[in-house]
């Protein structure tokens, strides 16, 4: 498993225009760098990041992953409001996800390996998950919506006992798929 950084640039205007921060490592609030919370596009030159609307890692999650992002709409954001993020520190070529139906990881049990745009369509009964295992040097990214749309939650090793542990307010997950870090 890597430790890398990576490298993300975020603008205060669309299509990389207007004041900009660069950020090699975990940023918890952008005001602190003098930047204020308000991103229209983003550039990610290396790595995979987890960026947060708020600082402190709080509230939604957004995952970007290499490339450009000329406004929000782009990755998948509601708004300008950016507050914190930080690099996915898992990457590999070992990949597991254990799915649970229930808290504490009681009722149905699913285990993945590769990326899956619909749960229900490999045999996942509800359109709930209450607790996960994430094993090996990979992340994943867990969507609320069929085909990774939606809110979107990253777990990367670890278990997650409820959806509270991935900061998530509901058991909603239909897609999930692994984190490709490029460097």
């Amino acid at each position: 498993m890597s430790q890398y950084s990576g490298k993300i640039i975020f603008y205060e205007g669309k299509c990389f225009t207007g004041r900009k921060l660069e950020v090699f490592g975990d940023c918890d609030n952008f005001q602190d760098k003098g930047f204020m919370n308000r991103v229209n596009s983003i550039r990610v030159e290396t790595g995979a990041w987890i960026c947060y609307d708020h600082p402190d890692f709080k509230g939604q999650q957004y995952i970007l992953e290499r490339g450009e992002y000329p406004d929000f709409h782009r990755w998948n954001g509601h708004n300008d409001h950016m507050g914190s993020c930080k690099p996915v520190r898992m990457h590999g070529e070992r990949y597991r996800l254990e799915l649970f139906e229930g808290c504490n990881f009681t009722g149905q049990c699913m285990e993945f390996c590769e990326d899956c745009p619909f749960l229900q369509g490999r045999g996942w009964n509800k359109n709930c998950v209450n607790a996960c295992k994430v094993y090996g040097d990979g992340a994943w990214v867990l969507y609320e919506e069929p085909n990774y749309r939606g809110r979107m939650y990253i777990v990367e090793r670890g278990d997650y006992r409820s959806f509270n542990d991935w900061q998530s307010q509901s058991a909603n997950i239909q897609s999930v798929r692994r984190v490709v870090n490029y460097f």
